[in-house]
């Protein structure tokens, strides 16, 4: 997906789903697309990923971005690729990773954090980074001083942000913010409360000056 980068702009945000089942999963996932969502971001740590994977990817849009989040080994990668994630995340560097995703053809967006982890990551290969977690590492200010020696820099940004601090990021220069427990309440995923998800989505997206 050689545009991810223009579509992780257009989305602005991107939910990262972390599920206590495959089945709230889809419907979650389902439900934040109702919301307005336009990129969701399914974690490992959710039971029963692949297959709320391959149920997704089956009855979502196309225009809808599909990828798997916490992804730590090469196993979960192929996993992650073969379920229909279009994009793979994980919260650190790995070069395991990183070669499944290359060898496939798919976008890798691994966690970095400093300047020597972004520059080991753009040699290796790597087109956009996600930063994290960049909520509690200076924010937005931290984003602007990376771009001083990193002018060319695509990255999404993730960890501790809140809705209305989205445009502050994006305006910072980042593709897009990751966004959780804003667009999926806890109580609402355990108990199955898919019209709150919804509603939480789409009133997140309203302060991150997202529009459907």
């Amino acid at each position: 997906m050689p545009d991810l980068a223009s579509r992780l702009q257009q989305a602005g945000v991107v939910g990262v789903l972390r599920a206590p089942s495959a089945e709230a999963a889809v419907e979650g996932g389902l439900a934040s697309i109702r919301g307005g969502l336009h990129a969701i971001e399914l974690t490992f740590t959710t039971p029963g990923v692949t297959e709320a994977l391959q149920q997704l990817r089956q009855v979502l849009p196309e225009h809808v971005l599909l990828g798997a989040g916490t992804v730590l080994d090469a196993q979960q990668a192929r996993k992650a690729i073969a379920s229909g994630a279009a994009f793979l995340v994980s919260p650190h560097l790995g070069d395991d990773v990183l070669s499944v995703a290359l060898d496939a053809g798919v976008p890798y967006l691994p966690g970095v954090l400093t300047p020597t982890e972004i520059l080991r990551a753009c040699r290796l290969g790597v087109q956009i980074v996600k930063l994290f977690p960049v909520g509690s590492m200076g924010g937005a200010k931290y984003l602007k001083d990376l771009f001083g020696p990193f002018p060319d820099l695509q990255l999404m940004v993730t960890g501790g942000i809140q809705p209305a601090e989205v445009g502050t990021y994006r305006s910072a220069g980042a593709l897009a913010v990751g966004l959780g427990s804003n667009l999926y309440p806890k109580a609402a995923l355990e108990n199955g409360d898919w019209a709150q998800v919804e509603a939480a989505t789409s009133r997140a997206l309203h302060e991150a000056g997202v529009r459907a």
